[in-house]
């Protein structure tokens, strides 16, 4: 495999670097080549689980047939190789991570270049059949999970331990209302745009110049566009970053966006992370949970501030 690797490079390879980050251990390393160049290297093998193995799969199809649309904000995708159970993808090294801490700078610099990234594609209609067009679906239909389970409320409220009684009451309150809002997510109007769907800091870079680099694509779909600000934005936030409506503001400095389709986008966002929170521990991945926890926390207080709801107090019982 290594002769593969290094005739795709056009160099040897002097030594490889594990990459660590993400809510999950991938099998990736940073390449030192003998050319002095670096590149990345990440596969999955017989250890890897199952959706593991299919998401690279399906990563390496939008780097192959949709790499003209993800430039230059994705990586360069110089081939694959496999080799007994291993997958490989060989990428362009964008660099170290810069955030979180998130500064004004780069805040407002990621924002700026998420609004170019769609204004590049928005309205377009000459896309591939096998491309999703419903990836919001899975965000859209959160509340309505929750509710169909018959101690779904009961397990959200229950995050916050010693205030649940008091989390219950706000629930019962506005959850039909956010349900009835994520759901018209479905029915955003055009014009859509191609979506990453998965955009937080360690999925980006910001490079020199602040220029905005994403990776990680595999959950690409069309989509409104105003569903990935909202989805990146309140991460921002989680981690201390500015608040949401600012970082709303200076995307729409390069993208109208459609206030309607942002309150969906919420809605369903906060539903999203309150029937994932409530789950039990992800095998293989312990992070998961506690970063949804802490972005319930955050879209919920974003929810209550955008509508001009009574303050969900109670949150700051949710422990991470």
């Amino acid at each position: 495999m290594r002769r593969e690797v290094e005739t795709i490079l056009g160099s040897r390879i002097r030594r490889g670097v594990r990459v660590w980050g993400g809510y999950v251990p991938t099998a990736t390393f940073r390449l030192f080549l003998a050319d002095d160049r670096t590149a990345i290297f990440k596969g999955t093998n017989a250890s890897s689980t199952e959706f593991m193995r299919e998401i690279l799969v399906d990563e390496e199809r939008v780097y192959r047939e949709l790499g003209s649309s993800l430039q230059p904000w994705a990586p360069a995708y110089y081939g694959s190789v496999r080799h007994a159970s291993w997958h490989v993808l060989l990428l362009e090294d964008v660099g170290p991570a810069q955030v979180p801490p998130w500064t004004d700078q780069y805040a407002r610099a990621a924002m700026r270049d998420y609004a170019a990234f769609h204004r590049s594609t928005l309205g377009r209609e000459d896309w591939p059949d096998w491309l999703r067009r419903n990836g919001v679906k899975t965000f859209a239909i959160g509340w309505k999970q929750v509710l169909a389970d018959t101690v779904g409320l009961d397990d959200v409220a229950a995050l916050a331990g010693r205030r649940a009684r008091e989390a219950r009451s706000w629930l019962d309150e506005y959850v039909p209302t956010l349900a009835e809002l994520g759901g018209r997510l479905l029915t955003a109007p055009a014009p859509h745009a191609l979506l990453h769907l998965d955009t937080r800091s360690d999925n980006l870079r910001i490079q020199s110049g602040k220029r905005l680099r994403l990776f990680d694509w595999p959950y690409t779909s069309l989509g409104p566009p105003e569903f990935d600000l909202v989805a990146f934005v309140q991460s921002i936030w989680v981690e201390d970053g500015p608040h949401p409506e600012t970082c709303v503001a200076w995307y729409a400095e390069g993208l109208a966006v459609r206030s309607e389709v942002v309150d969906a986008s919420l809605a369903a966002v906060t539903g999203f992370f309150a029937d994932r929170a409530r789950q039990p521990p992800l095998p293989g991945a312990p992070r998961v949970r506690s970063i949804q926890r802490r972005q319930l926390r955050a879209c919920l207080a974003w929810c209550a501030q955008r509508f001009g709801w009574q303050t969900p107090g109670w949150i700051e019982a949710i422990q991470p």
